[in-house]
């Protein structure tokens, strides 16, 4: 088994819906995720959108950088209920937004200068197998789809559903 990071843009009505029934959010999730699935479609065509393992790396070389949204985790718990490993959050349109011209401004191979292996492995960043020697080119493969699919979702204010499962 293992910790994925999910995300689903979603409209502001629909944010809105999930905001006052988590409920009905949990099951909204679930049939996009039958029914779309992760496929070829262009991150920036694309509903939903994972990280896979590759999260947690994410996340550290994101907070090294400062960006001013949490674009792993989310800003605001809408529920308390686990969706995997934890409660799902949301950003807002205006943070999403926020999100999409900072991951606009942020090249990968910025991110990782002067990233090294044994920082990650000393941060214990999941899933702890820095000393392979591409494992900065794996995360590559997974943070580069975020930028334009951000960028899709804040160009028509969508909001967004981000949970570990």
């Amino acid at each position: 088994m293992s910790m994925n990071g999910e995300y689903l843009r979603v409209s502001p009505a629909e944010l809105a819906r999930a905001v006052e029934d988590p409920d009905w959010a949990f099951e909204y999730v679930q049939e996009v995720m039958e029914t779309d699935g992760i496929n070829d479609v262009a991150p920036s065509d694309a509903r939903q959108l994972t990280t896979h393992k590759a999260w947690h790396a994410i996340a550290f070389l994101l907070e090294r950088a400062a960006v001013p949204v949490d674009i792993v985790h989310g800003e605001q718990t809408f529920t308390s209920e686990d969706w995997g490993y934890g409660p799902a959050k949301y950003l807002d349109p205006d943070q999403v937004k926020l999100a999409a011209e900072a991951l606009a401004q942020l090249p990968f191979d910025g991110l990782i200068r002067d990233v090294d292996s044994g920082q990650l492995t000393a941060a214990q960043v999941y899933p702890l197998h820095w000393d392979e020697a591409d494992a900065l080119e794996w995360v590559r493969g997974w943070f580069d789809p975020l930028a334009p699919f951000f960028g899709a979702a804040a160009q028509v204010g969508e909001a967004m559903l981000l949970w570990l499962d």
